[in-house]
């Protein structure tokens, strides 16, 4: 009896091993129907087929040991794609991995949107595709991260040949700010110029939007090993509207455009590769560092801009080029390769709102107390320019 007894206390002692379970769905109601059920360790697999204007929630909770899958049956063979008018996924929970996915030729009408981590906490978006999708109404993103989440990644996604679009945007408010995303070893190529009327709204990667007033806040967002191809949808390939950001041994190549520091500060911007295309890097604010990157072909490599406000306390619609590191970046084939005074006395009446930006309207204020030094230049006619 003794022996019974002390066996039963050990079975209640001992916590109970939940196991895993695996779900196979075929239709949005039912990834619905299984959505409360779902917990740590488990996997939802979405069958092979054709999909279009899903709208899932998933705020399931995995952990870091035991993250919860949602995966195509196969990669590649799960296609989305046609009319959207609602965020086909939106990720509010945490260590949610969604992987496999094929978005294309999808038209995204006003409030469409393909994936949102929204609020999220180490989710991850890996291994899909992003193919020939449009969008409808300017400036809206394929995949968006926002609200005050943290430690989210895209990785090993592609993006290719679509219209009209942002690719990723960090999205940044007054009351939200995404922190520590990783955005690393995605392909973005062949993307086309926007038909937008004033060109903008074509960035592969954006990191904030509103420069002027909220060009201060920390996304500490990383970009790296990333490569971009044949990206010619606006002047700013990639667009740095916030601070504290690291920009990492990504690959530019043949891009009508550039890296572009239009706002915030301290940023790193280290390790990259430009090769061909119409533009390098190009700085705006302050204190970010410009070191060990290879800019090869490109008729002026790096730009330092003049601003109409100084440093981090002024408000300026373009903040000047100032307490910049640009060292140990290796520039061959170009007319220019460092162009310190940009846009000089640039007028900018009745281009942007002074009632919302209380800024001066002329380029004024020169680049200043920049550290440049140890860059090598090869087979380029001017080093540096100074205005």
């Amino acid at each position: 009896m003794k022996k019974i007894i002390l066996y039963l206390l050990f079975l209640c002692a001992t916590p109970q091993v939940i196991l895993a379970k695996s779900y196979q769905i075929k239709s949005e109601k039912e990834f619905k129907d299984i959505l409360s059920k779902l917990v740590a360790g488990d996997e939802v697999i979405i069958a092979n087929g054709n999909y279009t204007n899903w709208n899932i929630e998933i705020p399931n909770k995995g952990t870091s040991a035991k993250p919860i899958f949602i995966k195509a049956q196969e990669n590649g063979k799960i296609v989305f794609s046609g009319d959207i008018n609602q965020t086909l996924f939106k990720l509010t929970g945490d260590y949610i991995i969604l992987s496999g996915i094929t978005f294309k030729k999808c038209t995204l009408l006003k409030g469409g949107g393909l994936i949102e981590l929204k609020n999220s906490v180490n989710c991850q978006i890996t291994n899909c595709l992003f193919l020939e999708n449009t969008v409808k109404t300017q400036f809206t993103p394929l995949v968006i991260v926002s609200g005050n989440g943290k430690n989210n990644k895209i990785d090993n996604c592609t993006f290719t040949a679509n219209v009209d679009n942002q690719d990723l945007q960090v999205k940044i408010t007054k009351e939200s700010c995404p922190q520590n995303t990783l955005i690393e070893k995605n392909i973005f190529t062949n993307k086309q110029k926007v038909s937008w009327k004033n060109g903008n709204g074509g960035e592969c990667v954006q990191i904030g939007q509103d420069p002027v007033l909220l060009g201060l806040q920390e996304a500490k967002t990383i970009v790296r090993e990333n490569k971009f191809i044949n990206c010619n949808g606006e002047s700013e390939v990639i667009s740095n509207k916030s601070s504290g950001n690291s920009y990492l041994k990504n690959y530019f190549e043949n891009n009508d455009g550039e890296l572009v520091m239009r706002g915030g500060h301290d940023c790193i911007i280290d390790g990259n590769t430009f090769k061909g295309g119409t533009g390098g890097i190009r700085i705006n604010g302050s204190g970010h560092t410009i070191t060990n990157n290879k800019i090869s072909n490109i008729k002026t490599s790096i730009r330092l801009m003049y601003g109409m406000a100084k440093g981090k306390q002024e408000i300026g619609f373009y903040i000047a080029a100032s307490n910049c590191i640009i060292n140990n970046n290796q520039i061959s084939n170009a007319t220019t390769g460092i162009l310190v005074g940009d846009s000089k006395e640039v007028d900018w009446t009745g281009k942007f709102d002074t009632v919302r930006y209380p800024s001066p309207v002329m380029q004024s204020i020169a680049p200043f107390d920049n550290k440049i030094s140890g860059n090598t230049f090869s087979n380029t006619k001017t080093e540096q320019v100074n205005q």
